[in-house]
């Protein structure tokens, strides 16, 4: 529950049902739910397996499998790019406190309410935003500060089922609108021209990718809570990719509906959700209360994939420091915030982060990630030993060749492809800086690791550490 909390964010209730309408509905499902299978859950599970395996956070698994402290820098690569993209995140996530706030106090249903002015209003205000940024950090650093059994699992055992539950509320009502089943038609009849546009198998990749969380080191960070015997492959692969693409589904069932019985454009991007399925709820007998429930699953959401991102620089800092947990949370967490102001203030500084980072960071640090363990530790290794340990479902040969050369030819494609898409846009300096940053990171990470990294401890076939040194 603690993984699918991590997991399920605004990568399903926000960004699911803008980017399947703008790339041809139940032909988007189709590929995203192939590329989900084909690269996302053999990933995640290759990632929870190496934290299981080491025990360790994103550094100290770098530093136990590859045996050097320059290595670790791989590890730190992984670390940067994860607190770069909580730190544009958290806004967002204060973008749905505001919202679920004002569904509260039945905002949204009083009379001349105007969505797209309310929206505008809020993103002109920096003060609010800002304010709303520092209360998420605040609210995810009160968690984090009771550890993994009693903040995170404790928060997301309710929080999850929950927003399944409202979900499944607002699809109800929306397919028994007039014109709703529509919505659910658009949905599940593939229009099959769009599976021949590299387009929509890029956009689903990327879905997959972001709603997963696969690179982001999450997976590797909670894999270092499980016991040698928990089922890896089943929890860490299946559960966590079938849970969250459950949710999509439900996110895209309670969105549809409502958008085409009341005539709005399905392909409206990021827009469908704070500004399009706003102007909804006044027309909905009982709106206020759908606007709370929908709302409030939406911050629910977001809020817990905070908790499983920002897990992975407290587990590596109170790993590698002399910090105590409380310490190691209140330091990452003021880190973010302060990363995160300039995104607060401006959302065209947030957009260009995501590119950054969304197109280039989290390809480099999920290639780091898999090169840990298909390139150093080995898949046939990896499956004998670890994988497939009281694992309900056999993970056979094919894997290794998915782990080894599929995903990392995937990640350096979507790499490659942000670049050439780039160039004679607008966007081709952003990306030249993206490339430049990463580029630099990596050198920057490796050098700095070398000088101050922790000296490697050797570890048995077992995962134990059985002596010191480097």
């Amino acid at each position: 529950m603690a993984m699918l909390g991590a997991m399920v964010g605004a990568g399903n209730i926000w960004r699911m049902p803008f980017t399947t309408g703008e790339n041809g509905g139940g032909a988007f499902l189709v590929a995203y739910i192939l590329l989900l299978f084909l690269i996302a859950v053999p990933g995640l599970m290759a990632e929870t397996m190496i934290g299981r395996y080491t025990s360790n956070g994103v550094i100290g698994a770098f530093k136990q499998v590859f045996q050097t402290k320059r290595a670790q820098g791989l590890g730190l690569v992984v670390l940067v790019v994860n607190v770069a993209l909580m730190s544009y995140y958290s806004p967002i996530i204060g973008w749905a406190l505001y919202y679920a706030g004002n569904s509260v106090l039945f905002t949204f249903t009083q009379p001349g309410f105007q969505p797209q002015a309310f929206w505008d209003g809020f993103i002109a205000n920096p003060g609010l935003v800002v304010g709303m940024h520092t209360l998420t950090m605040a609210g995810i650093a009160g968690v984090l500060v009771f550890g993994i059994r009693r903040g995170i699992e404790r928060v997301v055992k309710w929080m999850i089922p929950l927003l399944v539950v409202a979900l499944v509320a607002v699809a109800v009502r929306g397919v028994t609108l007039p014109g709703g089943m529509e919505g659910v038609a658009f949905v599940f009849t593939p229009k099959w021209e769009f599976l021949t546009r590299g387009s929509t198998w890029v956009a689903a990749l990327s879905q997959a990718l972001f709603s997963t969380g696969l690179g982001w080191g999450i997976a590797l960070t909670y894999g270092s809570y499980l016991g040698r015997y928990d089922d890896v492959p089943l929890g860490g692969g299946l559960f966590t990719a079938i849970g969250n693409t459950s949710i999509g589904l439900l996110a895209v069932f309670a969105t549809f509906p409502v958008v085409f019985a009341f005539g709005l454009e399905p392909s409206a991007g990021s827009n469908l959700l704070f500004i399009s399925l706003a102007k909804v709820f006044p027309e909905l007998p009982g709106g206020g209360l759908w606007a709370l429930v929908f709302f409030v699953s939406f911050f629910f959401a977001t809020f817990t994939s905070g908790l499983g991102i920002t897990e992975v620089g407290v587990t590596t800092v109170s790993e590698e420091t002399q910090f105590d947990r409380t310490k190691s949370v209140l330091a990452v967490c003021g880190v973010i915030w302060l990363f995160g102001l300039p995104s607060a203030y401006s959302t065209s500084f947030l957009g260009q982060m995501d590119f950054i980072f969304g197109s280039f960071g989290l390809p480099l640090a999920t290639l780091s990630i898999i090169a840990l363990v298909a390139w150093k530790f080995g898949p046939e290794r990896a499956r004998i030993i670890d994988l497939n340990r009281n694992a309900g479902i056999y993970i056979g040969s094919w894997w290794n060749p998915v782990v080894k050369y599929v995903i990392p030819a995937v990640m350096l494609f979507i790499i490659g492809y942000g670049v050439v898409i780039s160039i004679g846009t607008e966007n081709q300096t952003l990306m030249l800086l993206g490339v430049a940053v990463m580029a630099a990171l990596t050198v920057v990470s490796t050098v700095v690791m070398s000088v101050v990294g922790n000296a490697p401890e050797k570890i048995s076939d077992t995962g134990v550490s059985v002596s010191g040194g480097d």
